[in-house]
């Protein structure tokens, strides 16, 4: 895996779909993982009892999922300064959710590397399933080819 390296980024540059397929096994086994027993995110009964149609996706699922995507298309040499996220239509198992990302923002770093803004858009079926910002830190070019 190549590193994206700073000095070859641009404002505008969008990062390639990502589609993720929601599946029970998927919103349950992250809920768990993520020590959320909130029965609404593997208990349909009791999440249609709350008000929901299903069970559905928990914040923290969502934020790793984006924290991947952004670190697949940056690199191992990158490092996220922040995730700044709002949820919006809920992730129901059957649909599918599609990442996409565009670069908004780039300050330069004192060693020629920088920090790049990446606006997030996470779309399902229902609409934005969640938006916001990440910001990652990023090495300066090495002279090597980056993707």
């Amino acid at each position: 895996m190549t590193a994206v390296q700073y000095d070859n980024i641009a404002i505008g540059d969008e990062l390639i779909p990502l589609p993720i397929p929601l599946d029970r096994t998927l919103i349950v086994a992250a809920a768990i993982a993520s020590r959320d027993y909130q029965d609404v995110h593997h208990d349909a009964e009791l999440a249609q009892a709350k008000g929901s149609k299903d069970i559905f996706m928990n914040i923290l699922t969502t934020n790793g999922l984006i924290g991947r995507y952004v670190t697949d298309w940056a690199g191992p040499d990158a490092v996220i300064k922040k995730v700044a996220i709002r949820l919006g239509a809920p992730n129901y198992p059957g649909d599918t959710m599609t990442l996409t990302g565009t670069v908004t923002r780039k300050e330069d770093g004192a060693d020629g590397g920088g920090t790049v803004d990446v606006s997030i858009v996470g779309k399902n079926n229902l609409g934005d399933h969640v938006t916001g910002i990440v910001t990652v830190a990023l090495a300066a070019s090495t002279g090597e080819t980056s993707r």
